[in-house]
């Protein structure tokens, strides 16, 4: 089952998609693009191109586990890619995955703008990567 890992942001999307049988993470990309509707679209081009069979998507959560002051923003769009893919959306709690895509970066002396043009990718691996482990156990 092809997994499709979606990093949700204002101007850069992160995507990350499976291997075909959803056990690692096969590749990556990113949508450079402020506009909600034209991400959703590229979303669903990507969904076909690729045959994924499901979308999860980083969701904004506090430490605590309650809901980040973004949450409505995410559903919103989560809902949206619904709409343009016809396939359910799973929300995943993306706490600290920006974080640790910033450490492992740094830890590859990726900085600057090159840096600025993979994090979200990498972010949207570790969400794939938790969700993949999480189906796996």
């Amino acid at each position: 089952m092809r997994v499709l890992a979606i990093d949700y942001g204002d101007a850069r999307t992160g995507i990350a998609i499976s291997d075909a049988l959803g056990m690692i993470v096969g590749q990556t990309t990113v949508i450079h693009s402020r506009n909600a509707k034209k991400t959703a679209d590229e979303i669903a081009k990507l969904v076909k191109q690729v045959g994924a069979e499901k979308i999860v998507m980083g969701f904004p959560r506090n430490m605590d586990g309650s809901e980040g002051p973004r949450a409505e923003l995410y559903r919103e769009f989560a809902a949206l890619v619904q709409e343009v893919t016809s396939m359910s959306v799973v929300l995943w709690d993306e706490r600290r995955t920006t974080v640790e895509a910033h450490n492992i970066l740094s830890a590859h002396n990726y900085h600057g703008q090159k840096r600025k043009n993979t994090v979200d990718a990498v972010a949207a691996s570790l969400i794939l990567e938790g969700y993949l482990s999480f189906l796996s156990r």
